[in-house]
């Protein structure tokens, strides 16, 4: 006061002595020091104070805006929502009674009950202002059990009364909500701006009257589910034939009892003179799997066939395949596995006493539930 007077404020003395403040609004280093009766702050302030109540600036704006227009997908079209529609006269009164929200009558779609939980002004808590919000809420869920879980996708929508189409908001990429004891109702914080709806040229809201609707679909968890592990070296997994008589067989086909492997039965098979017809110089051998029965059933099999040497224990024949048996496709094996000639050789030690021995073992199976 002893240097100057600022139309009722005193400014101290080095604020004074560094800065004219003729009608100009001062720096952060003066908001810092000074108190500034009915003045704005700055850009620079704006930006680094959390101001209460108080519309953020254009670039916080704009960011929020972006974040809304990736998320939401918002389509016109012309067939009607299929689960429910509300029709409000005198919007404008509605407002007028200062209510925060309305919630719509209960209706049924896929089996659960719903409303409509709409915001004339906005959702404020979730950022909403300057918007109409509007919620799917399921209702009713007194005698769900324990632990409920519902998975839905939906839309929401309001009726175009001029072009006679419905705006309908999704979320993008078609996301699916889990609604759930906890979380009981999802929607549109911002579902329309209150600029866009209360002009008239929009169509939304004419003669005071707007049209909401819902249409929603729930993904239900009753999907058949199938497991599929592959064992390796399953218990029991050896199955040995021995077939006396060899030279005697007149039959084209011989079948050995049933081994079970894991949940599997299976049958050794011998084609003595060879798997076709005419054929008679070779022994065919395969592996027949009991259980296919139903088209749906398939069973995958890597197996080892072979005739064991009866005199060294060593000089076995072998052979290794790998197969999915399936009803069409029930047996898998070995059309030539050994020239007959050889299995006769008696220092082979294969053949003894007219018997030989034929094994099946199974290296990995499949188990399906």
């Amino acid at each position: 006061m002893d240097k100057t007077k600022l139309n009722g404020q005193t400014p101290n003395s080095e604020v004074m002595e560094k800065t004219k403040l003729n009608g100009q609004t001062p720096n952060s280093e003066v908001m810092d020091k000074t108190k500034l009766n009915g003045q704005t702050p700055n850009s620079e302030v704006m930006e680094k104070t959390k101001l209460n109540g108080q519309t953020p600036n254009s670039e916080v704006m704009e960011k929020t805006k972006l974040i809304d227009d990736l998320t939401i997908k918002r389509t016109k079209r012309h067939f009607r929502p299929a689960h429910y529609l509300l029709k409000i006269q005198s919007y404008s009164l509605l407002c007028d009674t200062g209510v925060e929200k309305y919630d719509s009558g209960v209706f049924e779609a896929s089996g659960h009950k719903w409303r409509l939980s709409i915001y004339p002004k906005g959702n404020e808590k979730m950022n909403g202002s300057g918007h109409i919000s509007i919620y799917l809420t399921i209702v009713d869920t007194e005698k769900y059990t324990l632990g409920w879980e519902i998975y839905v996708s939906f839309k929401l929508f309001l009726f175009d009364q001029i072009q006679d189409k419905f705006l309908t908001v999704q979320d993008v990429d078609g996301v699916i909500r889990r609604f759930h004891d906890i979380k009981t109702e999802w929607g549109f914080h911002k579902f329309l701006s209150l600029k866009s709806f209360e002009d008239l040229s929009q169509g939304y809201l004419v003669n005071d009257c707007c049209v909401f609707g819902a249409e929603l679909f729930v993904h239900e968890r009753n999907a058949k589910r199938e497991f599929l592990t592959m064992i390796k070296e399953p218990l029991n997994r050896t199955m040995p034939w021995k077939i006396e008589n060899f030279s005697s067989l007149d039959k084209v086909t011989y079948y050995s009892k049933i081994f079970q492997v894991g949940d599997v039965r299976w049958k050794l098979l011998v084609y003595p003179k060879g798997i076709y017809n005419g054929e008679s110089k070779v022994i065919s051998l395969s592996l027949f799997c009991c259980d296919c029965i139903l088209p749906e059933h398939k069973f995958f099999a890597e197996f080892k066939m072979r005739i064991k040497d009866q005199v060294n224990n060593e000089n076995h024949v072998e052979k290794t395949e790998k197969h999915w048996f399936t009803t069409s496709s029930n047996e898998w094996g070995f059309s030539h596995f050994m020239p007959l000639k050889d299995l006769q050789d008696a220092s082979k030690g294969l053949l003894m006493n007219d018997a030989l021995i034929v094994e099946a073992e199974i290296i990995v199976i499949s188990n399906v539930k």
